[in-house]
């Protein structure tokens, strides 16, 4: 406003006027109207004519992304608050926003991989310690990390928990039904038909359970509670009663026990990305640093060693994409196992590429890397898509191993498609 009123001559209504016009967020504003009001107006006054068209049109580039005074004050508040909690209570940060969801810009396996990275311990979903949301529990006490929080935080100590993942986490499961296992938990389940006569859940909730692998507690993996679970099959609603619940004639739990095959990790954390949409285990990139080192790919955790302007590649699964309005720039991030990289490509890489930034999952990037005050950017050249090579998560997997039907599904879905898509910003 003051621009247009020092430099352009406009009187203070007229000025108020063309900073409605601006309407930053439907981008139904009127300001081309003023334009040549405004141009008149600094030739005027002695400007040139390609200064005052650059100025007006930095006053629409404006228009695209700002806003409010008003706004960036409330908005600037919620940040400082948000801010302050994760930098002093990581774990409660995290079990809020989780059970928040769904929101944002990060999706829970990006939440829960930086709570980790900042000392907060999470811990699986579990039939007989979690509830529908996410809490807090007590943690193990570790002097050396406390001493460490207290020289960060320079005296002051909070109470720092473990995250307990909550039954929201797992894919197909109503808070109803969820609320109810935990109200007849008791002291605990024992075993899995245990869960199948006291729950009130139907052997398909009881199988999301499973192949969320959240029977631990009770010294099941996944494949053995699978394996119990598919035993529930074909049984009646009469078993419930009373008189077959009596320890003495629990005949079916006479059956010989089945030696089942150790379940690969990369089985595991296919499952877990199905059933969760995250991992505890592993990241999937794990499985092939050995194969991007020998590429050449530089890991995203070192890049802040990396000299500014030097090529380089990093790699990992595209977590989001984003082009802000109408801008000429879309912005990639990109998760290995340690961190994450963001990407920028320019309109002209962007359209040569389009299909792969905008379909591929896993990714390899090559560019030059910009370094400026902490923030690091790798402006991209080219692009691969890697996802194929998620396959390998699948390779110890063959139908002679895979005891129950639930786990022969999976090769029939291919690893890629398990892991998320990314999400688009505009």
């Amino acid at each position: 406003m003051k621009i247009a009123i020092v430099a352009g001559g406009f009187r203070p209504g007229e000025a108020d006027e063309l900073r409605r016009a601006m309407a930053t967020f439907k981008r139904t504003g009127t300001i081309g109207n003023y334009r040549q009001r405004m141009i008149d107006g600094m030739v005027g006054r002695g400007y040139e004519q390609a200064f005052a068209e650059r100025c007006f049109k930095q006053i629409e580039g404006f228009g695209e992304y700002g806003f409010p005074e008003s706004h960036a004050a409330s908005f600037a508040l919620l940040v400082y608050a948000s801010c302050w909690f994760k930098t002093f209570y990581p774990d409660v940060f995290c079990a809020a926003i989780l059970n928040a969801q769904p929101m944002g810009f990060y999706q829970p396996a990006q939440l829960v991989r930086d709570a980790r990275d900042h000392g907060v311990e999470i811990r699986d979903v579990d039939v007989n310690f979690s509830g529908w949301d996410c809490a807090l529990e007590e943690a193990a006490f570790d002097p050396a990390r406390v001493l460490a929080r207290h020289a960060e935080m320079r005296g002051v100590i909070e109470t720092r928990h473990a995250v307990r993942l909550g039954f929201r986490q797992i894919k197909g499961l109503s808070e109803e039904r969820m609320q109810q296992l935990v109200d007849r938990r008791g002291s605990g389940y024992e075993t899995v038909r245990d869960v199948w006569l006291r729950s009130g859940l139907d052997v398909d909730e009881i199988e999301k359970l499973a192949q969320a692998d959240a029977f631990r507690s009770i010294g099941l993996d996944r494949r053995a509670a699978l394996w119990a679970v598919r035993a529930l099959d074909g049984r009646s609603a009469a078993e419930k009663l009373p008189l077959f619940d009596q320890p003495a004639i629990r005949l079916r739990e006479l059956e010989p026990e089945t030696r089942l095959p150790t379940m690969p990790l990369g089985e595991h954390v296919i499952h877990d990305y199905r059933s969760l949409g995250l991992s505890l285990k592993a990241h999937p990139v794990s499985f092939l640093r050995e194969r991007l080192d020998r590429a050449g790919v530089t890991p995203n955790a070192r890049l802040p060693s990396v000299p500014d302007g030097r090529r380089v590649s990093v790699a990992g699964l595209v977590l989001v994409r984003q082009r802000p309005g109408k801008g000429n720039a879309i912005f990639l991030t990109l998760e290995d196992e340690h961190s994450v990289a963001n990407v920028i490509f320019w309109e002209r890489t962007f359209t040569r590429f389009r299909p792969i930034v905008m379909g591929a999952r896993f990714v390899r990037v090559s560019g030059k890397l910009q370094s400026e005050s902490g923030v690091i950017h790798i402006v991209a050249e080219k692009i691969e898509d890697l996802t194929p090579w998620l396959t390998v998560l699948l390779e110890e997997m063959t139908p002679a191993a895979l005891p129950a039907p639930p786990d022969i599904a999976v090769l029939s879905d291919k690893a890629e498609r398990v892991m998320p898509k990314g999400r688009n910003f505009q």
